[in-house]
């Protein structure tokens, strides 16, 4: 059994995406980041970090319980575990390293561009044009590795393409007032909708759909969300 911590966003999205597509039993534990639960000291037992998503695997290496956070992280871990969505094991290389450049770049890019473009207070026009431009860069750089190509990563869906969706499939506020944020990456929309129409993809979506989260854009929220924002407390 993988216990599952999310709420829904697009890291936890690529797990839930990767339990979805490889039938594994799962138990999703909700966790509102919007009212800090991310914080609490029993969550901090299993991210140190203070981030969704995470995992505990009661049947980890050598049948002890395990805990693996970080998206690409558990990505990785739950294919090797599984031996699904890995690719050949001649492509480990690239598939290592566009799983990184994705960790590293086109995620953590799109989300500060989702930031200052959303959350942040205006008149920071500096900071939006440099983490929107960033993201966009990096859409071109898959966009264009994907020419000819069906998916990242040799001939198959793997992980990394699971990984790229989760975050393409919040493109419309990365690129915000875009009609249609993706067409000028067309092999990049061609993946985002090949991924987007897999039936573990609609399953994965409706993970959290009982889950009442907090939606209220609060102080609460917003001292949960970016608590180093703020002078730390006693």
């Amino acid at each position: 059994m993988i216990r599952f911590y999310f709420h829904p966003t697009p890291n936890p999205a690529k797990v839930a995406l990767f339990l979805e597509e490889a039938a594994l039993a799962y138990e999703a534990i909700p966790v509102d980041t919007s009212k800090g639960e991310q914080h609490h000291p029993s969550f901090r037992a299993i991210n140190p970090n203070g981030k969704v998503p995470a995992i505990i695997d009661t049947d980890g290496p050598g049948g002890r319980k395990a805990r693996v956070f970080d998206s690409t992280a558990i990505l990785i871990y739950l294919a090797e575990k599984t031996g699904k969505f890995l690719g050949a094991p001649n492509d480990r290389p690239e598939l290592l390293s566009w799983l990184l450049f994705l960790a590293s770049g086109l995620g953590p890019f799109s989300g500060q561009a989702v930031h200052f473009q959303f959350a942040a207070p205006e008149g920071l026009a500096y900071a939006v044009n440099r983490y929107r431009r960033e993201a966009e860069r990096h859409y071109q750089v898959l966009n264009d590795h994907l020419a000819g190509r069906d998916f990242i990563i040799g001939d198959a869906y793997t992980i990394a393409d699971m990984s790229a969706w989760g975050w393409l499939d919040r493109a419309s506020r990365v690129r915000k007032g875009a009609d249609d944020p993706l067409a000028p990456y067309p092999h990049l929309k061609r993946l985002f909708h090949t991924v987007d129409a897999r039936p573990a993809v609609a399953r994965a979506r409706a993970v959290g759909r009982d889950h009442n989260f907090k939606k209220v854009n609060d102080e609460e929220t917003k001292r949960a969300l970016f608590p180093s924002n703020y002078p730390p407390t006693a």
